[in-house]
């Protein structure tokens, strides 16, 4: 593993931080009814924008402040109960989800744009957190995969809204401070 440095250190406390933050934010309820929250968000947002290391380790530093007992998770939930319950896969996916967009990002850096981009959030903040998140919920609600994989399909709209404001922060930030190193073509 290469060596992490003070920035990479301060990039993923931020992000970490940025988590924690999202989920002081108060739910929005669409119209299918089903609050959504913006935590997912953070996942989302770390790997796009940190690249697949630095997101991916920004996620567990999270989930291991969540894990000691820190009451970071929307509704002021924490401790190591939060991820044997029934979404519990879904938190546990967060750093996979970040690690995927942020492999992705970097491999596409040299033609990213706003399809490519949220194509990729799309594939690790929604279909990868879906596929663990509802692996979990079916083995500890306990329920059928499928059953479960219809039950989330109500936070697929706020799932997209996310994906398509973090795919619109990524690029910005691509522009203005980009932080994803493009691998070399060596």
């Amino acid at each position: 593993m290469p060596d992490v440095s003070t920035r990479d250190i301060v990039y993923i406390a931020l992000f970490a931080a940025l988590v924690a933050a999202l989920g002081a934010l108060p739910p929005l309820t669409l119209v299918t009814g089903v609050p959504i929250t913006a935590q997912s968000m953070g996942a989302m947002l770390a790997g796009a924008v940190l690249g697949a290391r630095r997101g991916a380790l920004s996620q567990l530093l999270f989930l291991l402040l969540v894990a000691a007992g820190l009451t970071l998770l929307a509704g002021g939930r924490g401790g190591l109960g939060v991820f044997a319950g029934p979404t519990g896969g879904f938190l546990l996916s967060w750093p996979v989800a970040a690690y995927v967009i942020g492999w992705l990002h970097e491999r596409f850096w040299d033609r990213l744009n706003f399809a490519l981009s949220l194509g990729i959030i799309l594939l690790g903040g929604v279909v990868v957190v879906y596929a663990i998140g509802n692996a979990w919920l079916s083995y500890a609600a306990p329920m059928p995969y499928l059953k479960a994989t219809l039950a989330a399909g109500p936070f697929l709209p706020g799932d997209l809204l996310k994906a398509v404001l973090s795919a619109s922060v990524a690029l910005t930030v691509r522009r203005t401070y980009p932080l994803i190193v493009p691998p070399s073509r060596d």
